[in-house]
């Protein structure tokens, strides 16, 4: 890529802070950051000076560091300024519009970092996880979200992309040299290298679950009859007080939204309506969106009153689950219960008194699909799920097509199409836009 414009930002976060940073980056910046610190002699490459900045009148705006990076050894592989001064809203706007007078424009959402993918500085996957890294909540989050950034995620599909273009060789070559009398390879070596590439991608394919899970966490309702705790446990499952509990039935008559990570990974509980016959047009609406609740969710926990056992209620409420959902029937108020009681077939626990909480958080994460092993995670998203889905389609179809070389040819043109689309080298311009455009001002 490249491109006379010349971008500036403020890369730190508003508010105030002991350091607040603007980066700028384009063509030849060395006299933009001499212009900026008051005609100062041009800056040494990567050499941080103290300096003053002033506005067109030569007049202060601000004073501290500035370092310069000369392309292509910089971030987004063209000439980089980073000015750090002060942390002070004021002062920071002060000193970009001070870079806007100088000839720079206001970067878009995430612009830094296409620069430093369009000049393969990084690719799509570690770009993506730029700004997974910036929107970690939890230290699994940002371990994963670092091993993405440098590069570990990229490096595996490139070993698969490899081994795939050394069999499609292979096979090119037999299309066009079918009248020689050599022989490139047999059905049982296509067999084997086909194998050795689907258990490759399903290996991926399960550390990208593991990554997406850790990025965007799990939608889990909870949902009952009215009074059986759904919203005492959903504080007890979060430690702390966000719905209100009472001994009148139907004190939740809208949804409750709380999120709790449980070995880092991020579960976005909502507490909903008690479901019952009723009158009342107010609670109709709220169960109405506990039933739409229920169809965004990933796992749901029924919760039933174990004084009462398995109700009529409860099972209707197991029913009307969506087909295949993962969920998990909950006996609440083991505290109140006989030991006869107890003798539920379910999850027993008492939102009051914390037994069986940490028992249901294990439980949660099995239910989610957490199980990292031994491999470590990396970032990851849905479209790079989809994409491994994709080529493990396409891996599955090569495999049936026999001695139909051209056919078989074709299936791995594709399959390698789709493992390129997950670092950036075969990516429509469309989803560039649709990934960088959710990036902050600055990066």
């Amino acid at each position: 890529m490249a491109s006379a414009d010349v971008i500036a930002a403020i890369a730190t976060a508003p508010g105030r802070a002991g350091v607040g940073v603007i980066r700028v980056s384009g063509p030849s910046l060395a006299g933009f950051a001499s212009r900026i610190a008051g005609d100062i002699p041009p800056p040494r490459a990567r050499q941080v000076r103290h300096v003053r900045f002033v506005d067109g009148q030569g007049e202060p705006i601000d004073e501290g560091l500035l370092i310069y990076f000369q392309g292509p050894a910089s971030f987004t592989g063209e000439d980089v300024v980073e000015l750090q001064g002060h942390g002070s809203d004021a002062a920071l706007r002060l000193l970009l519009a001070r870079c806007l007078e100088l000839g720079a424009r206001l970067a878009q959402p995430g612009e830094f970092t296409l620069r430093a993918y369009f000049n393969h500085k990084i690719d799509l996957a570690q770009a993506e996880a730029v700004a997974d890294l910036i929107a970690a909540e939890s230290n699994a989050a940002a371990r994963s979200a670092v091993r993405s950034l440098t590069g570990q995620f990229s490096r595996q599909v490139h070993a698969l992309v490899e081994q795939l273009v050394e069999l499609r060789l292979r096979i090119e070559g037999c299309i066009d040299f079918s009248d020689e009398a050599v022989d490139f390879l047999g059905q049982t070596d296509v067999e084997e290298s086909l194998s050795r590439l689907l258990t490759a991608v399903d290996r991926l394919a399960g550390t990208a679950t593991q990554g997406l899970l850790l990025r965007s966490g799990c939608q889990t309702v909870l949902i009952g009859a009215p009074n059986v705790g759904k919203s005492s446990l959903l504080n007890a499952i979060t430690e702390e007080d966000h719905a209100l509990v009472t001994d009148i039935p139907g004190t939740t008559r809208d949804l409750i939204r709380a999120s709790v990570f449980i070995e880092g990974v991020p579960f976005h509980m909502v507490d909903t309506a008690g479901i019952r016959e009723t009158a009342d047009v107010v609670e109709q609406a709220g169960i109405e969106r506990t039933w739409q609740a229920v169809a965004q969710a990933d796992l749901a926990l029924v919760v039933a009153d174990i004084r009462t056992g398995l109700t009529e209620a409860d099972r209707y409420l197991l029913a009307r689950l969506p087909q295949g959902m993962p969920h998990e029937l909950v006996f609440n108020k083991a505290d109140l219960a006989s030991p006869a009681q107890r003798e539920q077939a379910g999850t027993v626990v008492s939102a009051t008194t914390g037994e069986g909480i940490s028992e249901l958080k294990r439980q949660l994460l099995q239910m989610a699909g957490w199980n990292p092993g031994t491999e470590p995670v990396f970032m990851a998203r849905e479209r790079h799920r989809d994409a491994l889905m994709r080529a493990r389609s396409h891996l599955e179809a090569a495999g049936r097509q026999g001695n139909a070389l051209e056919l078989l040819a074709e299936e791995l043109r594709l399959v390698q199409n789709a493992l390129s689309s997950i670092t950036g080298e075969f990516s429509p311009d469309d989803l560039l836009g649709e990934i960088f455009s959710r990036f902050c001002i600055g990066k």
